[in-house]
């Protein structure tokens, strides 16, 4: 190049034909040019931009391979909230959803049917026509920001043709690896002695999170858009949006179909369950959703679903393949496990060598012997489980399946509740899988976020340095770097990690600790409600069973938790290595509640949810109680409220109000 000035005019040249090229080859599957003059074009372009780099642009065509560089996501809320689907799995039960649409909205309306394709939802926001931001589903309110990952699509435009967008907008989507690059993908993971990816889908979803998306550019992902929102939209229709879209470079499928006629949506439903085979990518259903964007808002949603809108998935393929034999596996809370090794066989679109069969009385039910030939489906379109059995083609004198009375790791005697429909092995601080359980538990994401993975915990397991997640602060850098695999840089990668896991809040230390039955989001409910885990470990029963998400057998698990001594040595120790036991006094926002009391009751979508509601109380001054007395001055409830405490509160003339009431109330709506 002459000057500054011509390598400017070929570079904005060179961008411009590579995502013309890249729009004709990945949303119309067109090939204008080879592979190998696109790929001349596309080096000549990347030798221009390190020479010129005065000429950065971050939507650049060549952001597609991606930077070997780690990435940390941040979370990011969701401008349009992203909803769940109802699901259906009948006519029947379309034909009730289509009969409450009909007595909200009349008979003059449209449906449109899409493919419900199987991968990860994504939503991406553009801003003047380029992509700005990709933000994961997450909880439907906040997900992390995985953008950089996302340029590395190449069906997913970084700047949008032609011209007549809002200026600002986001569109859903669904990020799915096609059939074939599932296949090679697996093909190169056996040649490399690595774990195969289970199905797409968790392969798509998995890629997503990448940390490095140089990597992801590897995995070749592909993306179908499906809902556009913004403030201003083109067409009342959905469907015209969708066909306005597809002007502008995203990526729409082409199957779909707008229709008033109820015969039209069974024949495009029998059609795609019949045929979703010769797709390259998985479906698992189809969707059905009212057509008009104005009848959308007046038929409004619930707290997680849409009204509008509904999913029909598809029945669950099987396929007969015989019994090779039953591992019995134990996880961190001691639940023995059988899983069934099979005689690989092809099943909705991936190899099959292992399913579930879920516990003893399973096993009992289908009366297994080896070498028994089963039917295997898989539930929910991802996780293999045995169904049945051709009782016909069992050997003579096969050996009957039995669940063992031992721990098939330590030797201890299992037991059983009554409540539990699974064996127990109770040497929960001796049992090396439980053990090595709770520490890949602990570390893991969505609780004490530490990087490292099942490969390292057994590591540092089998050397002695880690026989339980305390151990893990005792950790020192000389430790580590002398295992086999751990490089300098990666042993203080794990050092700085586990130091910055001293400042995961409260409710993640708690759900880390894996008591029995507390997932994350009642952790976050106990610690909200408690405060610290001196006030949790003190608490009764009565107390217990008083929040809102406890019941009988939660109650019965926590109390168990803080009665045996050795948890409570561990939680001194973390204590000690300055983890956080305990959240501050909630801040007050205002006082507009002040001295008045209120009740939280019923299904509010997540119990995340309930939690920010009964936060919103005590931050405008309120006061959060759990019985109704005469004192209560409000129940907020939401859907399936308890009925005793709403029939007490009618005797009692307490008002109850809606979530939007509350809202209302303190200015937030």
């Amino acid at each position: 190049m002459d000057s500054k000035q011509d390598a400017k005019v070929r570079i904005e040249q060179l961008r411009t034909e590579i995502r013309e090229y890249n729009y004709y080859y990945y949303v119309l599957s067109e090939s204008k040019i080879s592979d190998f003059q696109f790929d001349s074009l596309l080096k000549e372009l990347s030798e221009l931009e390190q020479k010129f780099p005065e000429f950065y642009d971050p939507n650049s065509p060549t952001v597609r391979v991606g930077d070997d560089r780690n990435q940390q996501f941040e979370e990011a809320e969701h401008r349009f909230p992203m909803l769940s689907l109802g699901n259906t799995y009948s006519k029947q039960d379309f034909l009730e959803f289509d009969n409450r649409i009909r007595k909200a909205i009349g008979d003059d309306f449209e449906y449109v049917c899409e493919l419900k394709f199987d991968g990860a939802s994504i939503s991406l926001s553009y801003e003047n026509g380029k992509l700005s931001k990709a933000v994961t589903r997450g909880d439907g309110t906040k997900g992390d920001v995985i953008t950089e990952n996302i340029k590395t699509i190449s069906s997913i435009p970084l700047v949008l043709r032609g011209n007549g967008y809002p200026d600002f907008f986001e569109i859903r989507g669904e990020i799915f690896m096609p059939h074939k690059v599932f296949e090679y993908l697996n093909e190169i993971r056996r040649k490399e002695g690595k774990n195969e990816f289970a199905n797409p889908r968790n392969a798509a979803s998995g890629s997503l999170k990448t940390q490095n998306s140089s990597e992801v550019a590897k995995r070749k992902l592909d993306c179908f858009l499906y809902y556009f929102v913004a403030d201003n939209l083109p067409s009342d229709s959905h469907f015209e949006n969708l066909q306005k879209c597809k002007e502008w470079g995203l990526k729409i499928s082409d199957n779909m179909l707008k229709t008033n006629s109820l015969d039209d949506v069974f024949k495009y439903l029998e059609y795609w369950e019949n045929n979703r085979n010769k797709l390259e990518y998985d479906i698992d259903g189809v969707v059905i959703k009212v057509d008009s964007n104005s009848l959308q808002k007046a038929l409004g949603e619930t707290a997680k679903a849409p009204r509008w809108a509904i999913s029909y998935k598809f029945k669950a393929e099987k396929a007969l393949t015989k019994l090779i034999s039953v591992d019995f596996q134990v996880g961190r809370t001691g639940a023995v496990t059988p899983v069934a090794n099979l005689e690989p066989v092809f099943l909705a679109g991936t190899t099959v060598k292992r399913s579930t069969l879920h516990n003893a009385d399973y096993i009992k039910a289908l009366d297994l012997h080896f070498g028994d030939f089963v039917f295997v489906e898989k539930a929910g379109e991802i996780i293999p489980q045995v169904v049945g059995i051709d009782v016909s083609k069992r050997v003579l004198n096969a050996q009957k399946v039995v669940f063992p009375t031992k721990c098939p790791e330590c030797g201890t005697d299992l037991i059983r509740s009554e409540e539990e429909a699974a064996f127990f092995c109770t040497n929960y601080n001796g049992c090396p899988p439980q053990i090595k359980g709770k520490i890949e538990h602990f570390i893991g994401r969505k609780a004490m976020d530490i990087e490292a993975g099942g490969a390292t915990v057994e590591m540092l397991y089998n050397s002695n340095l880690v026989k339980n997640v305390a151990d893990l602060y005792d950790l020192k850098f000389e430790d580590v770097v002398k295992l086999d695999r751990f490089a300098k840089k990666s042993a203080e990668n794990l050092i700085k990690s586990i130091s910055k896991s001293k400042k995961i809040p409260f409710e993640k230390v708690l759900f880390s600790l894996g008591i029995r039955h507390v997932g994350e989001s009642l952790s976050k409910v106990l610690a909200r409600h408690f405060k610290s885990i001196d006030k949790l470990k003190d608490a009764s029963f009565d107390e217990l069973v008083e929040v809102g998400e406890v019941g009988d057998k939660i109650a019965v698990t926590v109390r168990e938790f803080f009665e045996e001594e050795k948890n409570n040595m561990l939680i001194e120790r973390l204590k000690s290595a300055g983890l956080q036991f305990e959240i501050d006094d909630v801040e007050l926002v205002a006082d507009i509640l002040a001295g008045k009391s209120f009740i939280v009751t019923g299904n509010f979508g997540t119990a995340q949810r309930r939690s920010e509601i009964e936060d919103l109380v005590e931050k405008f001054g309120g006061k959060k109680v759990s019985s109704v007395s005469s004192k209560t001055d409000y129940i907020i409830a939401g859907e399936k409220a308890g009925s005793s405490k709403i029939s007490k509160a009618e005797k009692l003339n307490i008002p109850i109000i809606s979530e939007k009431d509350f809202l209302d109330m303190i200015g937030l709506e």
